[in-house]
């Protein structure tokens, strides 16, 4: 039976890498965004690591476990379907894969003490699912070399 992703990815010999490469992704990500939007996220995020240069690391570490439970039924699935690029089958099922990632920052956000941070998760909410499926194809893409 094939590993579960949350059991491959959480290895602690492993962990370290993987986060790093999540933040890859998330620099990646923010780097190509353009127009309006584009330049306000670039803002935001320079200087969010401005204050904690290290505040991704940490958020990508803390959330690691559930955004990998929410991604184990379709890691389960993609890996019975045998050899594959893991981005384009997330990027195929991107609808799904958004909503299974942003149930664990919508769940963070409601639970959180500090009204300030669910208010500026709440203003950037709407665009967030374009940018989370977006995404996909470099999300998966790190968890397979991460995972395999």
């Amino acid at each position: 039976m094939p590993t579960s992703l949350t059991t491959s990815l959480l290895d602690p010999a492993r962990q370290p890498a993987v986060v790093a490469d999540f933040a890859s992704v998330v620099d990646a990500e923010v780097k190509e965004k353009s127009g309006l939007s584009g330049t306000a996220i670039k803002a935001a995020y320079s200087a969010v690591k401005k204050v904690s240069p290290s505040v991704i690391e940490s958020a990508l570490t803390k959330l690691l476990p559930e955004f990998a439970s929410a991604l184990d039924p379709f890691w389960a699935d993609f890996q019975a379907q045998g050899p594959g690029d893991f981005g384009q089958y997330l990027a195929s099922r991107g609808d799904e894969a958004g909503d299974a990632l942003l149930a664990v920052t919508d769940r963070k956000a409601e639970s959180t003490t500090q009204p300030a941070l669910r208010k500026a998760y709440q203003s950037l909410r709407g665009k967030a699912k374009e940018n989370v499926v977006a995404a996909l194809p470099r999300v998966g893409a790190a968890i397979q070399k991460n995972a395999a």
